[in-house]
């Protein structure tokens, strides 16, 4: 996934030492980067779960206990 969103007309709220503190952005932007957060979110989610299936197929093999097979998920999801 290419993230490329160009922003314009960004405005920044400083403190009284000038530290930028706060940004203001046109709500379509917001929208935009909002939009690519939360399938960024949903692709780490997706991966983390993988991740973590493949951690838990490398213990049941090290200790010996049987997984539910694939098709066996299936029937059992069909009733």
């Amino acid at each position: 996934m290419k993230l490329f969103i160009m922003i314009t007309n960004v405005q920044y709220v400083v403190d009284n030492s000038g530290n930028k503190i706060s940004v203001i952005l046109p709500f379509i932007e917001w929208e935009k980067l909002n939009s690519e957060y939360q399938k960024l979110q949903n692709k780490m989610e997706i991966m983390l779960g993988i991740q973590n299936s493949i951690a838990e197929i490398k213990e049941a093999k090290k200790t010996g206990i049987k997984l539910q097979t694939l098709t066996d998920f299936l029937n059992e999801s069909r009733s």
